[in-house]
């Protein structure tokens, strides 16, 4: 259990609270590459972090993340035209380059330097794996670029998308890194989805009492959840969680790795992307479908937003006789919308000091104290979890060991990134 205060320390992510100022020292997806599909294409709203942004490719390219807003009477700029090397807003003309600098103001007289007095907001992009990434913290505390698998791989063996999930961040990243729920809310999925079925670990999930291992790494935690296996074995799952938001999803069989990173838009509204890779191969055309219809870990989208079909406009669709009959536990179709609409249950922001954890809630006691921790060693000479990019080169990995074999004695060759296949049954 949080404390009240704690609570709001670690939901809020605007800007000068103590978790808005450690999630900026981190490279940030702010959008798909796609949404830009070309130079001088339309402009796409972004919000992040409280910040309502603006991005937009210019005529060269150059991807732009700047403030949404026009400085002289604050109309949004999504309405502007993109005209040559910018942007201009559609009110009185002031037009802004890729890096939010004014560079006319067509009112003025000429000789004018009005212009370069005024200068919006803006953070640098970088784009790799089909994402453009933002950093919004102090320049001169900037970090290397993120190294995650999925991001390095060619674009065959990658799969990347968003949603937007209407709740705060930190109850949909915990659902991430919570172990014991997949033996019920997912347990009528797991051997139907196309990307689960077939495999012993989707049997091995029937144990709905899983023991869990916490331990600290440099990236985050490592979340090891044993269950039973055969006789005389245990069925490991273990889980990565990257500081600050991002969760390894343990494999299953040959099918590919899965991931999620929970970005926050505001207090009350996350992102939730889904990355799926295969290290040592190409996605193949079932899976890719799978995907693109919304099964496995994504979700099917309205048409030209990134708003579920399911909602909870509409009860997420959910089927009581399926769930009577228990071929949908919940009743919720899809393992994504699963999780999204029991966090979104809950409310925009759930009051952590009213909840009665379990001992299988380890995990999610653990990853609030080093948010709370790392928040409070900001402006100190103590190393942030999960910024340096070697500490994104590990995996999440699932596996069968004999009882009294421990977990930390193949941990590591389980988890590091290499070049072999994937550890996974």
């Amino acid at each position: 259990m949080v404390t009240k205060a704690q609570n709001t320390q670690l939901v809020q992510t605007g800007p000068g609270t103590p978790m808005g100022s450690l999630f900026r020292r981190y490279w940030i997806p702010a959008l798909l590459s796609e949404e830009l599909r070309e130079p001088d294409g339309p402009p796409v709203r972004v919000k992040l972090l409280s910040e309502n942004l603006l991005a937009f490719r210019d005529t060269q390219g150059r991807v732009a993340l700047i403030d949404e807003f026009c400085a002289h009477r604050r109309v949004s700029l999504w309405f502007g035209r993109i005209e040559m090397d910018g942007i201009r807003c559609p009110y009185h003309g002031w037009k802004y380059d890729f890096r939010g600098q004014c560079t006319e103001v067509p009112s003025e007289p000429a000789g004018s330097h009005f212009s370069k007095s005024v200068k919006l907001t803006s953070y640098p992009c970088v784009e790799r794996g089909g994402v453009v990434w933002t950093y919004m913290g102090p320049p001169e505390l900037q970090p290397a670029f993120p190294e995650f698998e999925w991001a390095m791989v060619p674009d065959s063996h990658r799969y990347v998308c968003k949603r937007i999930q209407e709740n705060n961040y930190l109850q949909a990243m915990e659902g991430g890194i919570d172990s014991s729920h997949v033996s019920f809310l997912h347990s009528g999925e797991l051997h139907t989805d196309p990307l689960h079925k077939g495999t012993k670990g989707a049997q091995y999930q029937q144990d709905t009492a899983p023991k869990l291992e916490v331990m600290e790494s440099d990236g985050g935690l490592v979340i090891g959840a044993r269950r039973r296996a055969d006789e005389g074995h245990s069925y490991w799952r273990v889980t990565q969680w990257i500081m600050p938001w991002y969760t390894m999803i343990p494999p299953y069989g040959d099918h590919a790795l899965h991931g999620h990173a929970w970005v926050p838009m505001d207090d009350e509204n996350c992102y939730a992307w889904s990355m799926t890779h295969h290290p040592s191969r190409a996605l193949k055309p079932e899976e890719l479908e799978a995907m693109q219809n919304g099964q496995g870990i994504y979700a099917e989208l309205i048409p030209g937003t990134y708003r579920t079909v399911a909602n909870k406009r509409n009860d997420y669709l959910i089927d009581r006789e399926a769930q009577k009959k228990g071929t949908l536990y919940s009743g919720v179709r899809g393992i994504a919308m699963q999780d999204a609409s029991l966090q979104e249950s809950m409310g925009p922001i759930v009051d952590r000091s009213l909840e009665r954890l379990a001992a299988t809630d380890i995990a999610i006691v653990r990853a609030r104290r080093r948010l709370l921790a790392a928040a409070g060693n900001l402006g100190t000479d103590a190393p942030l979890p999960g910024l340096d990019p070697a500490t994104h080169r590990v995996r999440s990995a699932s596996f069968v060991l004999p009882e009294d074999v421990p977990l930390e004695q193949v941990l590591k060759d389980a988890t590091a990134k290499t070049d072999t296949e994937h550890t996974s049954i």
